[in-house]
């Protein structure tokens, strides 16, 4: 989502089996081994869909500016490059019942830059769709929770890999019950607070020239 520098945390799917050894019968002949069973398998279950977004939420509400606070991964960049991230704003416009446009800016080598998207909007409320080149490059969004005025937590799964972000309204209303909140939910997701990553709340990109926008609608 924010920027085009993401990833996300792995899945690990568990299998059992159970063997059956042989048996000694009576006068010392050795009974036919009993077949093994195959493993059984746990069905795979993608991490985002164990994540419920929060109920009844309202798409327009959604829509304005959010300031990026704190992000949750275990992206290699963000943890050689952790205390070197820029400051990243995110606005979202209801351009439609069906997608919401997205305009991410940031700074990369000194130089803002505009990144537009759209998300498409599911069936289920607080899910939303990033278009990949390819399904398998698809992102999953889901809005975990929100007040609309004052913070949302949103959580991005791509290739099995989840990242876990707080956005706020503006850059001054990160209060202690929010950031406990977050790091409780971070915390369900596998991340300790080695993997919070703050971001600079100063110092935004404001208006950005036509030569640094990257336009990936539909997809990049």
């Amino acid at each position: 989502m924010a920027g085009v520098w993401r990833c996300m945390l792995p899945v690990v799917v568990l299998m059992c089996a159970c063997l059956w050894g042989s048996t000694e019968a009576v006068g010392g002949a050795r009974s036919r081994p009993r077949p093994q069973r195959p493993p059984r398998k746990k069905p795979n279950v993608d991490p985002i869909d164990l994540t419920p977004p929060a109920q009844n939420i309202n798409i327009q509400q959604m829509t304005g500016t959010w300031f990026l606070l704190i992000t949750a991964s275990k992206c290699s960049y963000l943890i050689n490059h952790g205390t070197q991230v820029e400051p990243t704003v995110m606005t979202l416009t209801h351009s439609s019942d069906q997608t919401l446009s997205v305009s991410t800016k940031t700074r990369r080598n000194h130089q803002c830059w505009e990144i537009l998207q759209v998300y498409d909007v599911t069936p289920t409320p607080g899910k939303l769709t990033l278009k990949g080149g390819r399904p398998e490059l698809d992102t999953k969004i889901v809005i975990g929770e929100t007040d609309y005025t004052s913070y949302a937590i949103l959580h991005y799964q791509k290739r099995g890999k989840i990242t876990t972000k707080l956005y706020g309204r503006s850059v001054d209303n990160l209060s202690e019950p929010m950031l406990t909140k977050f790091e409780q939910l971070a915390e369900k997701q596998g991340f300790g607070l080695a993997y919070l990553f703050p971001f600079p709340t100063y110092s935004h990109c404001g208006v950005v020239d036509q030569n640094h926008v990257i336009n990936c609608v539909p997809t990049c």
